[in-house]
Parts: structure tokens; C-alpha cells; sequence
């Protein structure tokens, strides 16, 4: 076991079994989560009908220990039986590999374990404060809050396109970090293990601490911004060559009893050896009583010759041919029956896209995309909303208390 390895799995391990010396210290914990039940038809030659789930389930719990406080997470999710082992399909996405081969027009699934995580913050006089924190299987400090988490995404049950551009790294095989707050900024910094995960999506298993990136936040009321920039090596299995990654994101929201709204926007670019390719995206959910509406709208440049398996094999060289594919999705959803500890909701979206003329052949010139889903969301009791929250925070608890 590699000296990296030791340092992330000995924070997850030490914040796990960290005893205060006061027996009287109590636990707060809370857990949120939600469950998809999907029929999705994507419609296209290139595209499937599937009924599939998308899910996860997190919890997250804190103590005082010595003069700060120390918080543990932990993100499940069964979409590696749910949605297979492949993902789920999704026209003109990529990312990962399967069966050693790209994988094209999917999504991949989280894995099981999706996060592991542990730190321990200690406050520097009233508006200041700082956090060490790692993971066996967490999330770097690089790009936005990961789409499961953010409001304005929260209805709509798949990922962006831009995944891999702007949040893949909120599943990173070891990280260890630290931050530094200071009023409303907050700059932290850390290293992880670069290579995306593989197929294998049931083990935890940290590598090398090969990568690194570091991030400054900006949090004051319902605003949350954040700039980034991070250096991954080799994250794709097939495609050698280190990545430098940049992004920056802003999202403004208002949640109240009855009606929320919630508005992100991020930009986003991946430097690769040939290519340097940009993203943006802008997304809105708005609730009124039982009622949201979401929209999401997307602006990216794409690596053509990867779409075009299998008539072409790509393989990295100068001139790459590089497209802009535009992606429009518009949707809705409504509580349709809510108890006490959970809320089950209705709802469906559309996509439509502006394919580039490279690729109408495979694709068609009008494909769309269309999901109608069941929605499980918990709520009540020890279950909290973990909206705009990372692994380097601790969750604002009101959940169960226990000694």
C-alpha cells in the first residue's frame, strides 16, 4: 500500500473512531436521498427505451471533538444494479469505459459506494475557521456543487452532458485536503487520485495522490459562487493524457415553506494534449406549493471522432474535429401523495437537440429525449435537505440527536 493511500484511508479511519474525552459529546446526524423511477426513451438510432432508477442515499453526522468539531459522510447508491453496471442511455454522453470500450451514449452509474469521507473544523475567532478533511472515496475541490446536490438540478433525474466537464470529480478514489474561511470566502485546496473510476462500481479502492486542484468559494445568504482550477492525470482508462481543468459556477436560491427557486449557471473547459474544450450550462427549478417546473440548457463543445464509434476507433491526435452540440430540456414534477416521512411526486421532461452536421447520420437531424419518472424523496424526522453542501462542510444539521 502506497504512502497516499495509508494518509487517506488513516483521516477516514481516525475521524471514524475519534472518541471526545467527554463522555457527554452527542452525535447529530440527518441523511437525505432520493429515488427515480424512470421510463426513458431516447429517440434516435443511436438511443434506447429503458424503465431504470436513478438514486442515492447519503448521511452525514458531527460532534465536538477537542476545541472543533468533527463530521463524517457517507453517499450510497444502488444505481449499479439499477441502472446496470453500463449507465443508463443517454444520447451524445461519454465518459468512463466499459468492457474495454468507450462508453458512448450512456451515463455511467455511481457506484456504491459513492462517498467516505471525514474532517474536523476548528473556528479561528468569529468569521474565520479552518478544515482538514479526506476520504478512502470522496470529492475533490474542483468545479461546482455535483448535480444530485444542487436545487436548481434536483427534479430532473439525469446528469448534464457536461458531467465530465464540470462535476465528475465529486466520486474521487482518495482524497485528503484542507480549507481556510474567512468571512463569506472560503479557499481550499486539495489532492486526489485522478483516474475515474472502472466498471467495477461495488469496491473502494484509493490510488496514488497523483492529482491535485484547489477552489475559492463565495457564500452570503442564498448565493453560492465558486472558481476552480485542478490538474487530473490520466482520468480516462482509454484515452491517455493528464487533463487541466477550470470552472467557475454561480447559483442564486430562495427557498421558502411553499416555493422555492433556485437559478445556476457554470462555464467550464477541459485542456486536454489536442484538444481545449468549453462548456456552459444554465439551469432553473421553480416550486410553487406541490408544483416544480425545472429547465436546463446546455452549450458545449465535443470531441466528434469519440461519437462516432464504432466507425471510427478515436484515438488522440492533432486537428481533432471539434463540434458545438446544443441540448434544451424543459420539465415538471408534482407531490402527488405526501405523509409524513416522504414525498412521492409525478412528473416528465423533454430533450431536444441541435445536433452538429457531422453527426445527422448517426443521429438523425431531430432527436429528442423524453423521461417520465416517479419520484421518492424522504423528508421529516432525521431527513434534511442537503442542498449546495460539499464534502470539505459540515452538514447544517436538524436531524436526530443521540448520544
Amino acid at each position: 500500500m502506497t504512502q497516499s493511500i495509508r494518509v487517506a484511508l488513516a483521516a477516514f479511519v481516525l475521524a471514524i473512531c475519534a472518541h471526545d474525552a467527554s463522555a457527554q459529546e452527542k452525535w447529530h446526524w440527518m441523511a437525505d436521498g432520493v429515488v427515480f423511477t424512470t421510463y426513458n426513451h431516447q429517440d434516435s438510432d443511436r438511443g434506447e427505451t429503458q424503465f431504470r432508477s436513478q438514486n442515492w442515499f447519503m448521511g452525514s453526522g458531527s460532534r465536538k471533538v477537542g476545541p472543533g468539531q468533527l463530521f463524517v459522510s457517507g453517499m450510497i447508491s444502488f444505481e449499479p444494479m439499477t441502472v446496470t453496471e453500463r449507465g443508463y442511455s443517454q444520447l451524445f454522453q461519454m465518459g468512463e469505459s466499459y468492457n474495454g470500450l468507450e462508453n458512448i451514449d450512456r451515463q455511467h452509474p455511481h457506484d456504491f459506494f459513492s462517498q467516505l469521507s471525514a474532517g474536523w473544523r476548528a473556528e479561528l475567532g468569529s468569521h474565520a475557521a479552518i478544515t482538514f478533511f479526506g476520504a478512502p472515496q470522496g470529492e475533490a475541490t474542483i468545479g461546482p456543487v455535483a448535480f444530485m446536490h444542487r436545487l436548481s438540478a434536483s427534479e430532473n433525474p439525469t446528469a448534464p452532458l457536461g458531467h465530465h466537464t464540470f462535476d465528475a470529480t465529486h466520486i474521487a478514489q482518495g482524497v485528503v485536503g484542507m480549507g481556510v474561511d474567512a468571512g463569506p470566502f472560503t479557499l481550499e485546496g486539495s489532492a486526489f487520485h485522478g483516474r475515474e473510476p472502472d466498471q467495477y462500481r461495488y469496491g473502494v479502492t484509493p490510488g496514488d495522490l497523483d492529482s491535485w486542484a484547489t477552489r475559492l468559494w463565495f457564500r452570503s445568504g442564498g448565493l453560492v459562487a465558486q472558481a476552480s482550477y485542478g490538474f487530473l492525470k490520466e482520468p480516462e482508462q482509454l484515452e491517455p493524457g493528464n487533463v487541466r481543468k477550470a470552472t467557475g459556477s454561480i447559483t442564486w436560491t430562495r427557498e421558502r415553506v411553499d416555493n422555492a427557486v433556485s437559478v445556476t449557471a457554470m462555464y467550464g473547459r477541459n485542456k486536454k494534449t489536442y484538444t481545449d474544450l468549453p462548456a456552459f450550462l444554465t439551469e432553473a427549478l421553480g416550486r410553487i406549493g406541490r408544483t416544480s417546473f425545472y429547465t436546463r440548457i446546455e452549450l458545449l463543445d465535443i470531441a466528434t471522432e469519440h461519437l462516432l464509434f464504432p466507425s471510427v476507433v478515436h484515438r488522440p491526435h492533432p486537428g481533432e474535429l471539434i463540434d458545438r452540440l446544443n441540448a434544451y430540456t424543459v420539465g415538471g414534477v408534482r407531490n402527488v401523495y405526501s405523509p409524513k416521512w416522504f414525498q412521492l411526486g409525478v412528473g416528465a421532461d423533454v430533450t431536444f437537440y441541435d445536433v452538429p452536421a457531422r453527426l445527422v447520420p448517426f443521429y438523425g437531424d431531430k432527436p429528442y429525449a423524453v423521461h417520465v419518472f416517479a419520484r421518492i424523496r424522504p423528508g421529516g424526522g432525521p431527513f434534511m435537505r442537503m442542498w449546495n453542501m460539499t464534502m470539505s462542510q459540515p452538514m447544517r444539521h436538524s436531524g436526530i440527536t443521540v448520544r
